[in-house]
C-alpha cells in the first residue's frame, strides 16, 4: 500500500520498499541501496546471508515494475565500497532497463564515475529541478526543498511496558524529505519527531503516518 503527498503542487508517492515516485517527472527516487556490502562484510568473514544480494536487485524490480518509471534516480550510496562481485549483478541489471538512470553521488560512492557512465550511468553532484534540490546528505536551502537520504531514518514505537518496535520511515520536515535506506542490510538511525515533522514508517508492507 502506497502513500501520496503533495509538496509545492507536485505529488510523490511512498512505497514500502523505500522509494519515493515523483509524478509529474515519472522519476523513481532510491537512496542507500548500498550494492556491494553484502560481499564486502562476507569476504571478511561475517555470517550474512547471500540471499541479501539476490532481495536487493528484487525490491528495485518490485518498486520500478510498480510504478514504471522514465527516471531512476539514486540518491547516493549505491554501492558500498569498491567493485566486488556485485558489481557484475549490478551492471547485467542496468543493461535490462530502459529508463534512463542517474546517481547523485553519496560518501560511499568511491567507485570512478567513468564505470558508472560506461554502462550507461549519470554520475552528479546534486540535481535542481522546479525549486527541489536532490541531495545524498540532508541539505537547508534558502527558497528549495530537499529530497536526500544518508541518515536512512527510523523511528522507535513504544508499546506497553518496555515493547518497542523500531521501523524505517520517510522523515519530512517543512522544507526536507529524509529518504529510509533502500538496500537490505544497511541498519537505521532513530530520528525523534518533533513539531512540524511528519514521519511515515513502513511497516510490513504498508506506509503508516505516525
Amino acid at each position: 500500500m502506497t502513500t501520496t503527498i503533495e509538496i509545492k503542487h507536485q505529488n510523490f508517492v511512498m512505497h514500502p520498499s523505500g522509494a519515493l515516485f515523483w509524478k509529474e517527472k515519472s522519476a523513481v527516487l532510491i537512496s542507500d541501496v548500498h550494492l556491494g556490502k553484502v560481499s564486502h562484510f562476507r569476504k571478511y568473514g561475517a555470517a550474512v546471508p547471500v540471499k541479501a544480494i539476490e532481495k536487493n536487485f528484487e525490491l528495485l524490480d518490485t518498486a520500478i515494475s510498480h510504478f514504471r518509471p522514465k527516471i531512476i534516480c539514486f540518491l547516493g550510496d549505491l554501492f558500498h565500497s569498491y567493485i566486488n562481485a556485485e558489481w557484475r549483478l549490478f551492471e547485467h541489471w542496468v543493461q535490462d532497463r530502459n529508463e534512463e538512470i542517474i546517481l547523485v553521488s553519496g560518501n560511499h560512492d568511491i567507485i570512478s564515475p567513468l564505470k558508472y557512465e560506461n554502462i550507461g550511468v549519470q554520475v552528479v553532484a546534486e540535481i535542481l529541478l522546479d525549486g527541489f534540490l536532490l541531495t545524498h546528505h540532508p541539505e537547508e536551502r534558502e527558497g528549495l526543498f530537499n529530497f536526500s537520504g544518508h541518515i536512512h531514518p527510523a523511528v522507535r514505537l513504544k508499546g506497553s511496558g518496555r515493547q518497542s518496535l523500531r521501523l524505517p520511515c520517510f522523515f519530512k520536515s517543512k522544507n526536507q524529505l529524509i529518504l529510509p535506506a533502500f538496500g537490505e542490510f544497511t541498519g537505521s538511525h532513530v530520528l525523534k519527531k518533533e513539531k512540524g515533522h511528519e514521519v511515515y514508517a513502513i511497516a510490513d508492507s504498508s506506509i503508516v503516518k505516525i
